[in-house]
């Protein structure tokens, strides 16, 4: 293969990862007001991917960014190691503010999908995300755990829509083996 054909290829690989797009039949909430969506989330549920494979005790944290995005700290306890991961990148909304369709980035200039498409939209505590297709699906909430019936509706969305809701990870936010005085 010549090198230009190369580059071409890099280059639109480069491109498509880049992409921000919504599974099949996800709709983002609207209205969605960020500055509600501010503050520590707990992950009680993910499917498995390589950058939380094996954490615990994982949260997000979202703060405003002087620029008008939105600052994301996702922090977890890598059992195996006994010590706290964090990764820091930035959100920015796709379209319009009052809807839960975000792009974010945690390295350079590439950025992935976040997707708000189910909210507690009365009081903020607990939210259903995607990624760009259904390997990538969470279930957040403003306390550890969430109730059997949010439990419940997540799953039936998340399953209507063609996530694998038989492959989650309910994550551990107990004793997970990690100094607890550092997390923040």
């Amino acid at each position: 293969m010549n090198y230009y054909r190369q580059t071409a290829l890099l280059l639109s690989a480069v491109a498509l990862s880049a992409c921000v797009e919504l599974p099949e039949g996800v709709q983002p909430v609207k209205p969605f007001e960020a500055k509600r969506y501010l503050g520590t989330w707990y992950e009680v549920a993910r499917l498995d991917h390589s950058f939380e494979r094996g954490l615990s005790g994982v949260t997000a944290n979202y703060s405003l960014r002087e620029d008008g995005g939105i600052k994301v700290i996702n922090r977890g306890c890598d059992q195996e190691k006994g010590e706290w991961s964090e990764a820091e990148g930035k959100a920015y909304f796709v379209g319009e503010k009052d809807e839960g369709f975000l792009k974010v980035s945690f390295f350079g200039p590439f950025y992935g999908t976040y997707a708000v498409f189910g909210l507690d939209k009365q009081d903020y505590q607990y939210s259903f995300v995607s990624g760009p297709d259904t390997d990538y699906l969470w279930l957040l909430s403003r306390e550890p755990q969430v109730t059997e019936a949010v439990k419940a509706d997540f799953l039936k969305q998340a399953g209507a829509l063609g996530f694998a809701t038989d492959e989650l990870i309910w994550v551990d936010h107990s004793g997970n083996g990690c100094e607890t005085s550092t997390q923040g």
